[in-house]
């Protein structure tokens, strides 16, 4: 009897409309063993999707310089794709053919000498196009050099280039930073350039500030280096964000294939390229400054296909998104998005700076459209910037608060990424609350300020 009534209770469930009375929510998630039964696809969904609400809202995340908004076309492109392993060229040829449109026409934003025969390849993002770009330098360094070990020259970048120093065993030198000089200058860059230098990577969009490395000045002084010393040496330019900014908002900006000594340039699909996550972008100046022991051949997909990538199988929707922008968007429609960015900025860095206790260090105007500040030294409060992200964060907001790479490391700021999504209306209730969170630390003063280290600002 009671193992009828048992039956009867299991079909009863099976059947029930309300999920959160059901047998499988009845349990905490398993979060180290499987469970032995297969479980209702529905009922399991809301529970994954409920314990999803604990990650906050991505719209509100301003510290990261990846893409939360997309529209719905780019929904449904990425649904349509989700079969497809974008590798399988032979299988795929359509999609093949796709990604070669947008190195091309990437190449000719960038004013490659020749757009249509250039090589490329899309990458999981801007970090592994870097590591492509490096390793190609690090290659035709090797091809002259037979002693001395390789270095590489750098402002205060993004620690991709940290990892593929140590991945590949080559001197980074990063060069120091000062309180009132927060990017690499041509003058300090020659500190420390030499015979084994394989490459300087100027940053157009630094990590910290937003703001641009003047790679045309650069570019002047090696050329000066060269002729002095007979030493040639390549720049890659790290525009992961100023890669689809600058074109378009600041196209009289020499950074560029334009300079002859630039070699190869990376940039992210998924930043302010306005793709889903997933998708970033390197291109050479031309053929020959990609090396060829750097492409495979396999023929084991069905047809002999050339691949140089560091990954291997993986998704084809976001190369697919990204052609869809480039054609749907134009470069018109393109600049009007970027543009509605930068004003969003320079509406936040009005707005901060009307609260007299703020210095701004980027304001949106020499760089990508972020906002950074600090503290005024002689701002009279009770709080430190680490309190007031900590604050923000209480309304849903992320702001990243942390202190400048070495020499700067007592400069501390606060930082904005304004992109495609952050409206003009959602900058106003951010400042709104800013200004709420300094009326609590005026009636609520901070007892133990918070310090480096303490909040974690996030990438």
């Amino acid at each position: 009897m009671k193992k009828q009534s048992d039956s009867k209770k299991q079909i009863r469930d099976m059947v029930d409309d309300d999920i959160f009375a059901s047998d499988e929510l009845k349990h905490v998630l398993p979060d180290f063993k499987m469970p032995r039964r297969e479980q209702d696809a529905d009922r399991i969904y809301q529970a994954v999707r409920d314990e999803l609400m604990m990650d906050g809202n991505a719209r509100q995340n301003l510290a990261t310089f990846c893409q939360t908004w997309v529209d719905e076309n780019s929904h449904k492109l990425m649904d349509q794709s989700i079969d497809k392993n974008m590798i399988d060229k032979d299988e795929y040829p359509q999609t093949a053919e796709i990604e070669r449109r947008c190195v091309a026409m990437l190449a000719d934003l960038w004013h490659s000498p020749n757009p249509r025969t250039t090589m490329g390849c899309s990458t999981t993002g801007s970090s592994e196009a870097a590591m492509l770009g490096g390793l190609a330098l690090l290659r035709k360094w090797q091809s002259t050099h037979k002693r001395g070990k390789p270095n590489l020259v750098c402002g205060p970048v993004q620690i991709c280039w940290h990892k593929f120093c140590r991945y590949w065993d080559i001197e980074m030198r990063e060069v120091p930073l000062a309180p009132d000089r927060l990017m690499m200058t041509p003058d300090e860059m020659l500190k420390y350039i030499d015979e084994n230098t394989i490459a300087v990577v100027p940053t157009l969009g630094i990590t910290y500030t937003g703001r641009y490395e003047n790679v045309e000045s650069i570019a002047r002084a090696l050329d000066a280096y060269q002729r002095k010393t007979g030493i040639d040496i390549p720049i890659h330019v790290d525009a992961a964000s100023g890669g689809f900014l600058a074109p378009f908002c600041q196209p009289e900006l020499k950074w560029d294939f334009r300079i002859p000594r630039v070699k190869s340039i990376n940039s992210s699909g998924h930043k302010f390229g306005l793709s889903p996550l997933g998708v970033g972008w390197v291109v050479w100046r031309t053929r020959q400054d990609l090396p060829d022991n750097l492409i495979f051949w396999v023929n084991y997909l069905g047809g002999n296909m050339p691949t140089f990538a560091l990954n291997f199988s993986r998704p084809a929707g976001q190369i697919i998104c990204q052609y869809y922008n480039l054609l749907h968007l134009g470069f018109e429609g393109y600049k009007r998005i970027q543009d509605a960015c930068y004003d969003t900025a320079k509406y936040l860095a009005r707005e901060l700076n009307k609260l007299k206790i703020f210095d701004l260090v980027a304001d949106g105007t020499d760089g990508i459209p972020a906002v950074a500040w600090r503290l005024k030294k002689n701002a009279s409060v009770n709080f430190t910037l680490y309190d007031l992200a900590d604050r923000l964060r209480t309304n849903g907001w992320l702001s990243p608060a942390y202190s400048m790479p070495p020499n700067a490391q007592d400069v501390v700021v606060m930082r904005v990424l304004v992109k495609h999504g952050f409206s003009r209306d959602l900058a106003d209730l951010y400042i709104n609350d800013i200004k709420r969170a300094l009326d609590f630390f005026a009636s609520h003063p901070v007892q133990t300020p918070l310090k480096r280290g303490s909040f974690n600002h996030g990438k």
